[in-house]
């Protein structure tokens, strides 16, 4: 109170966000025609910049497929939306068993644009994970890459237009957790037919999803690969999605989510992305990379940036800005914040009673955000719930978090074994060097 009292503007009010007389999460039933949103934000349009449209905005239907689900969608935290819409790509050939596709679950900001393909041949997030003869192998399988629920790349989220309002979501759209996430990717896979995968796949947020379509559908999933991830938000993470949802949310101009007519929270997100990469990579890479190397050896020393690794950190907020929503931050962050597979059992080998299937973990010893301790347990209470098809893998390299989009020797070798082998016993800890 002390704190408060004296240092009031340093202490945020998040939870003005929200009008205590109408929750934002409001349900199917109570939507009607006149309702606009907040009654306590007043929409009030600012000046347009000069620069360029967000990148989400610019995309276009036929660069991907567009799964429908035009009946209500109700929330595991309460609201529900009337409608919705999944953004999806595929690669490889779906056979005639439908037992063959992989459900490739991304990354927070990561698209459905994992691999290039004839609506899209700009390279994927994954480009060199997925082809022919390649880690996931599409002469053997169909992969699927969906853009989660609550994103901006094609998918309903907090920057989509509701139907009933005729304006974006903004804060309006329902809390999300990583429950809704899978249920709307599994309504996907019913629309397409296909009663059970050969694996699900995913990395970090993805990781977390993988894991949950094991136990939310055991029967559906025949193997499930997690890489760089947890079976619960531990606090040291959570601590850092806090603060870049704090410098998104003290912006001025993030207007309480609606921001839509305005240059939004440019900002916020630009700070919220400098500290989310700080957490991506790893203080080696950065000791070898950059060192103490400074922008101008020649001006004389001011408070500006002076070191290279400013200057990177300055390059990755500039360029983050223009391709993400703001509020899809907000949400599926705090949806990873809210991840806990524990919850509701005694404790977390009880947790993964029913997870059956053969499982293969991989961590990276060099991970800040996930550090490589959260890998490690997973796979021993896996193991301990009963389950003897666990396989574990620990790699050593430079590139902390991201290594699952780097590594593709070690990330990719590991896949390529673990998909197109039958699993008989739990694989032995193994340790990669460092590449």
């Amino acid at each position: 109170m002390f704190i408060k009292r004296i240092f009031p503007r340093f202490i945020p009010q998040f939870n003005t966000v929200r009008d205590s007389s109408r929750s934002t999460n409001v349900p199917l039933e109570d939507l009607d025609l006149e309702f606009k949103g907040l009654e306590s934000v007043v929409k009030n349009p600012l000046t347009k910049t000069n620069g360029p449209d967000p990148i989400y905005l610019k995309l276009r239907d036929d660069m991907y497929n567009i799964f429908y689900h035009d009946k209500k969608f109700n929330f595991k935290l309460g609201g529900a939306l009337p409608e919705l819409r999944l953004a999806y790509e595929t690669w490889g050939n779906l056979n005639k068993e439908k037992d063959n596709a992989i459900l490739l679950f991304t990354g927070l900001s990561a698209n459905s644009h994992a691999k290039q393909n004839v609506n899209n041949l700009n390279p994927g997030w994954w480009e060199d994970f997925i082809g022919e003869k390649m880690a996931i192998d599409t002469e053997k399988f169909y992969v699927i890459c969906v853009n989660h629920l609550g994103s901006c790349f094609g998918s309903t989220g907090p920057s989509s237009i509701s139907p009933v309002t005729k304006e974006p979501y903004g804060t309006n759209f329902p809390l999300l957790t990583v429950h809704d996430m899978v249920k709307a990717q599994f309504l996907l896979l019913d629309y397409l037919g296909i009663q059970k995968l050969h694996a699900s796949v995913g990395s970090s947020l993805g990781g977390m999803c993988s894991l949950l379509s094991g136990l939310k559908y055991p029967s559906r999933v025949s193997k499930v690969i997690a890489i760089s991830t947890c079976a619960r938000a531990e606090p040291s993470s959570i601590a850092m999605r806090y603060l870049q949802r704090k410098a998104i949310m003290l912006d001025p101009q993030w207007n309480k989510g609606f921001y839509y007519d305005s240059p939004g929270p440019v900002n916020g997100l630009r700070l919220a992305r400098e500290i989310a990469t700080v957490t991506y990579r790893s203080g080696p890479e950065w000791k070898q990379r950059f060192g103490r190397k400074k922008i101008n050896s020649i001006d004389p020393v001011t408070l500006n940036p002076s070191f290279e690794i400013e200057n990177y950190l300055n390059y990755q907020g500039e360029a983050f800005i223009t391709k993400y929503d703001p509020n899809s931050l907000l949400y599926l962050s705090k949806a990873m914040d809210l991840f806990d597979l524990s919850e509701g059992c005694e404790n977390m080998v009880d947790a993964f009673q029913h997870l059956t299937c053969p499982v293969l973990i991989m961590g990276s010893q060099t991970d800040i955000l996930f550090p490589v301790e959260q890998q490690r347990d997973l796979s021993k209470w896996i193991k301990q719930s009963g389950n003897s098809q666990v396989s574990y893998f620990e790699m050593d390299s430079l590139y902390g978090h991201d290594t699952f989009l780097l590594n593709l020797n070690d990330v990719g070798t590991a896949l390529k074994g673990f998909l197109e082998t039958k699993m008989a016993k739990s694989g032995e800890i193994s340790k990669s060097k460092r590449k």
